[in-house]
């Protein structure tokens, strides 16, 4: 079996936006370069920046619909963010400078329910991105899986809404699940698959406009049993993957 790699995406802001890529260098037990490399952490956080935490620190897409709508672009050189929203002017800031945490809080501010904890600060853990898991993982998704969501719900979905990072097409639905606890090849480097990504409330907003106006999470669960999509996978060599690049079981 034999496929292609489709898309490559990061998110170098957890939650905050999302950035197309041609190639990335993947390194064996890390996540993806530039990918959750910060978080934001609310005012009822116990997250600092010394160790990985649970995603129930953190401000994100299932509890702000909003934030979904976010695009970003972050100059690896400078570490300058750059997010753009529908409803807000573009933010150019760093991350790692207090001051412009500042602006960036005021910019995010209005994207936010009024009922949630506010948020507080940014955390980056040293050597690995703040996924949803508490090993380094990069999650892979299959088109064939994501067709059969939008044949079930009879509407066009945007792949953004699952916030995967490398996508490529099994030609079936949910074969992925099959690989757990398999290793594949993507490019040069190899990955282990390890579970489903079981998902959550932001998939069901819409990644254009930040409004909820899908049910995504009442179609897994009354067509499929489950409320899974796409797979995580653990860096075991790594290596360059760009576009085209063929993805083979081991």
């Amino acid at each position: 079996m034999t496929h292609k790699v489709t898309d490559i995406w990061r998110h170098p802001l957890k939650s905050h936006g999302r950035e197309a890529l041609d190639a990335v260098t993947m390194i064996a037990g890390q996540t993806m370069p530039g990918d959750r490399v910060w978080a934001v952490a609310h005012e009822a956080s116990k997250a600092d920046s010394s160790v990985w935490a649970p995603c129930a620190n953190f401000t994100r897409g299932s509890k702000a619909p909003a934030l979904m709508a976010i695009e970003a672009q972050l100059d690896d050189a400078s570490g300058v963010l750059t997010l753009t929203h529908p409803e807000r002017p573009e933010l150019r800031f760093d991350p790692e400078d207090p001051a412009d945490l500042v602006r960036f809080l005021e910019w995010e501010k209005p994207l936010l329910p009024q009922n949630r904890a506010a948020s507080a600060r940014i955390v980056r853990v040293p050597g690995r991105g703040m996924t949803d898991t508490d090993y380094p993982s990069v999650t892979l998704c299959n088109w064939a899986s994501h067709r059969a969501v939008e044949q079930a719900m009879g509407q066009d979905l945007s792949p953004k809404r699952w916030r995967g990072n490398i996508w490529f097409d099994l030609d079936e639905p949910w074969l992925e699940n099959q690989l757990i606890g398999k290793k594949v090849r993507i490019g040069e480097a190899v990955f282990e698959i390890k579970e489903p990504v079981v998902r959550c409330l932001a998939t069901t907003a819409n990644p254009e406009t930040g409004e909820r106006d899908a049910d995504t999470l009442g179609t897994l669960n009354n067509t499929w049993g489950h409320q899974n999509f796409s797979v995580y996978a653990e860096v075991l060599t790594g290596g360059d993957i760009q576009l085209g690049d063929s993805v083979k079981v081991l």
